[in-house]
């Protein structure tokens, strides 16, 4: 029996620890006490050495002393503060108006509300409630099907998890070794994309079932003209000379600065166009100028102060300007600030969010101590060579290991957190994907797309549970749950879309900062005469030289 758990504790030890979260032990303390009891009996049975635990304060230290860890409390109180601060209600109801004479366009609303929601805030519970809250009764009103309007919702919300500023791309650099700038640049367009299959299958629907997705009706579209005009015009107008601006600025700046890199000219352009149509608007309002429809200046006076703060926030990060961390800081200064100009701002709302994103830091935290005590008594006893043996030793090579993880974690995902995924399962298919040569930016947003259906999952997607909370009780929870079907398959789809077209992640190509340097010592065979012997005792002279490259 000894002989037993001797040639084979790496696999008890992980059974074991599924087997601890089965029985819904909590997740912190289930890797901890694992990693403690198998250290335990590794060190009795001699694989181990008591010195091995000894490590254990300076992981932990680093857990504290970890910079990039601190973007969560501030991506999470940024959100919190946006949430509460009336910033979805009043997008929901400015991109329902805008989208309403359409089929499907309150559906539509919520998609693009949801990715916004996403890039502002980050948090999925945070955007599934509030649009759940605000939408789902005006869809339920309107004639919308209960499956289909719960699923957008639920789906909408959970753009949040793969749309920077995402918590879990945070973790998955973290726990990668990777930069959470770079996670963060390969990320946007795989959201943008899911973004538009959401809408595509509203679009679908829409044609195909018109009955389920209905326009709003005309006495519920409130911001028109006084001659009854919707106002679109004036918009499209202005949209197109806030794009031909921005344009014209990204030309003449490439002009002027040939080795600008593209993210700069892009993000300068896109604010300059942004901070005159928001200047324009308010001209026309104060000015009394009259050029603008009510329909125009509303959008432009609720769409632009959650797009300037994404600017603030990812655009300083793309360029360069600031670390993650310090955009997260920038960020929570400017939910305050958006919280202020609102006239929302308040003690009891400021205490609510700070309870909030002290608990969920907390959380991550004990996770991450819980996660670095199993991952050492893991790897001593050869854990990490036995998934590595296990991984590589399947059929299909790398594109074989790509499809075994991936459903790894989506089966996974029915039962664990996406934290639990990314600080349990993460570390350990990490330096896999590495050794058969996979770049780990690219692999940590595919896991992120994919662990984005562990919030999707019947019958114990977290979303589910916040849409539930909320929704009315004509929703059943059956309606919930279909509802989300399609838009799980559309995640794995997208899954399936990153494996065969991997440049739909961008990557680009870094520079490999490793130092080639040849070194010579120069140790004569033997000495010309007894004078250049070395005295007993002494060491021979040795000539150390690196002036010639390494030849290649």
């Amino acid at each position: 029996m000894e002989a037993f758990i001797i040639a084979n504790i790496a696999p008890i030890m992980f059974g074991t620890l599924v087997l601890f979260l089965l029985c819904g032990f909590p997740v912190a303390f289930a890797l901890a006490a694992n990693g403690l009891f198998f250290g335990f009996v590794g060190i009795e049975l001699g694989l181990l050495k008591p010195e091995l635990l000894q490590a254990l304060p300076n992981r932990i230290f680093g857990i504290m002393a970890n910079d990039t860890l601190l973007a969560i409390p501030f991506f999470t109180l940024m959100g919190l503060i946006l949430e509460r601060s009336g910033m979805a209600e009043d997008l929901l109801d400015t991109i329902g108006q805008l989208f309403g004479p359409i089929r499907g366009g309150v559906a539509f609303a919520v998609i693009f509300v949801g990715a916004l929601l996403a890039a502002t805030t980050g948090v999925v519970a945070a955007s599934v409630i509030s649009m759940g809250l605000i939408s789902l009764p005006v869809m339920l009103r309107y004639g919308y099907d209960k499956r289909l309007a719960s699923g957008v919702i639920a789906a909408s919300g959970t753009l949040a998890q793969i749309i920077p500023p995402s918590l879990v791309l945070i973790v998955m650099a973290d726990q990668l070794g990777r930069s959470v700038g770079d996670m963060y640049k390969a990320a946007f367009i795989p959201g943008l994309l899911l973004t538009a299959m959401y809408a595509g299958y509203v679009a679908a629907i829409a044609i195909f079932q018109p009955h389920k997705a209905p326009a709003l009706p005309l006495e519920a579209r409130n911001l028109r003209e006084p001659n009854g005009d919707s106002g679109v015009r004036s918009l499209l107008v202005l949209l197109v000379t806030t794009v031909a601006v921005s344009y014209a600025f990204a030309y003449w700046y490439d002009l002027r600065h040939p080795d600008a890199h593209r993210d700069e000219v892009g993000i300068f352009a896109a604010a300059l166009g942004i901070v005159g149509a928001f200047l324009f608007a308010l001209a026309n309002r104060y000015l009394k100028l009259g050029l603008l429809s009510r329909m125009a200046e509303k959008v432009v006076f609720v769409l632009i102060p959650p797009l300037a703060l994404i600017f603030l926030v990812l655009g300083t990060i793309f360029i360069g300007l600031a670390t993650p961390t310090e955009g997260g800081g920038m960020g929570a200064v400017g939910a305050l600030v958006l919280a202020l100009m609102n006239r929302r701002l308040t003690w009891s709302l400021l205490k609510q969010a700070m309870m909030s994103t002290t608990r969920l830091s907390c959380f991550v935290i004990f996770i991450l101590i819980g996660s670095t005590v199993f991952a050492l008594v893991f790897r001593g006893v050869n854990g990490d060579l036995w998934v590595e043996h296990l991984l590589t030793s399947l059929p299909g090579g790398s594109t074989g290991f790509l499809i075994a993880v991936n459903i790894l974690f989506f089966v996974l995902a029915f039962f664990l957190d996406f934290f639990e995924l990314a600080f349990i399962l993460v570390p350990l298919v990490g330096p896999v994907a590495e050794k058969l040569g996979i770049d780990l930016i690219w692999f940590g947003v595919l896991l992120g797309v994919n662990m984005q259906t562990s919030f999707m999952h019947p019958p114990f997607g977290f979303a589910l549970f916040y849409l539930r909370s909320v929704a009315p009780k004509a929703v059943k929870t059956s309606d919930i749950y279909w509802g989300a079907i399609p838009f799980v398959c559309i995640q794995v789809l997208m899954v399936a879309l990153i494996i065969a077209f991997p440049k739909l992640v961008s990557v680009e190509t870094r520079t490999d900062m490793t130092e080639e340097v040849e070194l010579k010592i120069d140790a004569p065979a033997d000495y010309g005469s007894p004078a250049e012997e070395p005295a007993e005792g002494e060491a021979p002279q040795l000539n150390f030289s690196t002036d010639e490259p390494a030849k290649k």
